[in-house]
Formats: C-alpha cells, structure tokens, sequence
C-alpha cells in the first residue's frame, strides 16, 4: 500500500471539519447570514465551489422556507433518492411530512396513458395536497415546468420552491421559467443540481428551524 498520509478525525468531527475547510476557502466573500448555511451545505454534499456562484435565492426564500417547515408542512420531492436524503426526524418534529409520489402506480399509469413523464403527474398530485408544501426537484425539468404551469393557472401555490434540476435538456429553460414565477425560490442556475443538491437544501432549512438539531 503506497505511503498515503491519512488525517485521523472522529466521525463525529468529520462534518465539523469539512465546515471549517469549506469556510476557508470561501474566504473573504460575504453572504446573507441566512443562506450561507444553505450554500455551505451544499457545497459539503457536492465538493463544488461553483455554487456560491450558481445559487439564486428570492428575497426572503430561506426565512419563508423556514417558517412553512415550522409550520409542519409536507416536502414533496420528484425523485426518491432525494426523498431518502431529507432529514425526516427534524421535519417530523414539526409535524411536517416529506413525500415522493415518483413510485407510485397511479402517477405511472396515468403518465403512461397521457404520454407525459412520471414527474409532470407528480407535481399535479402535489397540487392537490393540503397544508403549506415545499417543492423540492432535483432531477427533473419537466418537474419544474409543471409546477410553474400550475403555479401560473392558480392550481399550486408553493411556500417555497426548490429548483435544482441538474442536466442538458431543457434544465437550463425550466430554471430560467422559476425565475419568472411570482413565488419564494431557491435555484442554481446553470446545468448543475441533483437530488443530493435538493435533499441538502432541504436539510439546511431544516437545520436552521430546529438551530442544529439533528435527532
């Protein structure tokens, strides 16, 4: 085995510490206080620097994506590895539920007889739910479309909306189409994104409703 100097943290420190390197090589530059955790956090789950760049937030987007988690609201998100990256025991502490309606037989027969993605029945399912909801979409832009569409008819009114599709087609258009939307947002502009991206986003705000409280 080559001669690999290893640095002996404890679990426990790991994440500590990948903070402290993470606020170092920021540097000097200088964030709202309320969504350096967010880009922070996503940094330590993606190893990107480009997204203390790339993150767009709309005025006010953390504090009212803050308030609709205390407020026990319902995470829906458009894949399940996003949903399996949401810190539910934080959001459970609220009252709020996190849901992906992606794998579900009706969203996949209904998708299939109307020739449209599984993602775009999804948000519609989403539409129909009661109580303050977060979107939360990671992969999909056909995700994100729908939801401005409803959004746009008056069907869907999101406490706030994630909007971190990652890919080549069409993720770039449905970012710039949030931008457009009259609702609290939180985007990385560019091609980058992903589930990962999403879930991370989501446990910052949850992270900063329960001041760190993790269990």
């Amino acid at each position: 085995m080559k001669d690999i100097h290893l640095q002996r943290v404890a679990p426990a420190e790991i994440e500590a510490r990948s903070m402290e390197i993470i606020a170092r090589e920021l540097g000097e530059r200088q964030f709202p206080a309320d969504q350096l955790p967010v880009i922070k956090r996503v940094i330590h789950t993606s190893a990107d620097f480009d997204y203390a760049d790339n993150l767009v937030f709309s005025p006010g987007a953390v504090e009212k994506g803050i308030a609709a988690i205390k407020s026990g609201c319902t995470i829906v998100t458009d894949t399940q590895m996003a949903y399996s990256g949401v810190n539910k025991k934080v959001l459970e502490k609220f009252g709020g539920r996190a849901v992906c309606f992606m794998s579900d037989p009706d969203v996949a027969a209904e998708a299939r007889e109307r020739g449209e993605t599984r993602a775009t029945v999804s948000m519609e399912r989403a539409a129909e739910l009661e109580g303050p909801v977060i979107l939360a979409v990671g992969n999909a832009p056909t995700a994100l479309v729908r939801a401005c569409q409803l959004m746009d008819e008056g069907r869907l009114s999101p406490a706030l909306v994630i909007g971190v599709p990652v890919g080549f087609v069409n993720v770039v258009e449905s970012k710039q189409l949030l931008l457009t939307m009259p609702v609290p947002y939180i985007a990385a502009r560019g091609r980058k994104g992903g589930s990962n991206v999403a879930a991370a986003i989501c446990n910052a705000l949850l992270y900063q409703a329960s001041n760190d409280q993790r269990e």
